[in-house]
């Protein structure tokens, strides 16, 4: 028999002792309960996790329904959290109105996980279109600011603390004001960052283009983005990703879907105002000088696919560097594309993310899910 040293409890009487432990007991679950809707625990630097990417949606009240099953798929997964990369209505014909983002916020709230946000052109940018109400677009930024990052956390039902670009060097209706819409966080060994980046032109062209929103903040997007790289170096991390809305434009093979332009010089050669250069050459630098793997994250242009297009002033092509297009809007197929991307995160693979695209079946449409059993 394993016999106790009595001095082991020598300092605590027994009534005292077990009342504290009761105390104790009845407490930690009511503190577990009140702080688990606040922080996600980290992970482990080498548990391999999984995150959720999607974007370009809803343009349509059938793409809604479409948008509700997409949340319900991913809340039966385990993720660690998600990002919606922009647009959460069509370009046109569909009103900037509060309602818009007051629905957009209940569709974040929905996911379990942590659901991180950056804003699209069609959110703001485009809302100076007539047909979307001619709203000032920059008072709609303002607004999104207020609803979606009026806390350094994401949204969600489980939430995650971010560090937020608090400097103001973006500009509101009434002038220079922090760019909060900008994040950064770290999960593990990797390092996440979201970036105003907007389709059409980055607020060069369309209805009512703005050089001087626009001068601000590609200022402020690639200080934040320069910083982010600095930070996963300080913190060694394994990967970065980066995610925005716009489809910069990287080559000349794509004039379909995206700007054109000399993939050496990165110079756009289209003849459209071009709001990516001066990111692009300053993201390139980065991207070198890192050499660990990098996924550039972004919608815009409605075409799911990974490639590697960013190639250096030689020509040759980053190994390092993967351009990730979400799914997005297909109105003349409703929910075809209403599908979403899951993101395999492990440091201590060699190129850190593995994909696979997420086909909710109640979603398809050209091809029915098939029956449980294949019959």
């Amino acid at each position: 028999m394993i016999r106790l040293d009595q001095s082991v409890f020598r300092h605590f009487p027994t009534a005292n002792f077990l009342r504290k432990i009761s105390i104790l007991l009845v407490t930690l679950p009511l503190l577990t309960s009140a702080t688990s809707k606040l922080v996600v625990a980290r992970e482990s630097a080498i548990a391999p996790y999984e995150i959720g990417l999607w974007g370009d949606l809803p343009y349509s009240q059938e793409q809604e329904v479409g948008v509700t099953r997409l949340i319900d798929d991913m809340n039966a997964q385990n993720l660690a959290f998600t990002v919606h990369n922009g647009d959460l209505k069509a370009g046109s014909n569909s009103l900037c109105d509060n309602a818009l983002y007051a629905k957009a916020l209940d569709y974040f709230n929905a996911l379990k996980a942590p659901a991180a946000f950056t804003p699209g052109d069609n959110d703001w940018t485009d809302c100076d279109r007539p047909s979307n109400g001619a709203y000032n677009s920059l008072e709609r930024l303002d607004y999104e600011r207020q609803v979606f990052f009026n806390t350094k956390f994401t949204l969600g039902q489980r939430r995650l603390a971010q560090t937020v670009q608090n400097s103001p060097l973006c500009l509101g209706v009434n002038g220079p004001v922090p760019c909060v819409e900008n994040r950064r966080w770290t999960v593990g060994r990797v390092t996440y960052a979201t970036l105003n980046i907007q389709g059409s032109c980055n607020n060069l062209c369309d209805t009512a283009p703005n050089p001087e929103e626009y001068t601000a903040r590609n200022i402020a997007n690639i200080a934040w983005m320069k910083e982010t790289f600095q930070v996963a170096k300080e913190r060694k991390s394994a990967a970065v990703m980066l995610i925005s809305q716009a489809n910069p434009g990287w080559d000349l093979s794509d004039p379909t879907r995206a700007p054109l332009r000399d993939p050496k010089t990165l110079v756009q050669t289209d003849g459209q105002p071009d709001g990516f250069k001066d990111f692009l050459l300053a993201l390139r630098t980065e991207a070198i000088a890192f050499r660990k793997p990098i996924a550039y994250v972004h919608g815009d242009s409605h075409y799911y696919r990974i490639d590697k297009p960013f190639l250096d002033a030689q020509g040759r092509r980053l190994e390092n560097f993967t351009r990730v297009e979400t799914f997005g809007n297909n109105q003349a197929n409703g929910t075809n594309d209403v599908q979403w991307l899951k993101v395999t995160v492990n440091s201590r693979s060699r190129e850190v993310f593995s994909y696979q695209p997420q086909i909710v079946p109640s979603n398809r449409v050209a091809v029915p899910a098939p029956t449980p059993y294949g019959f």
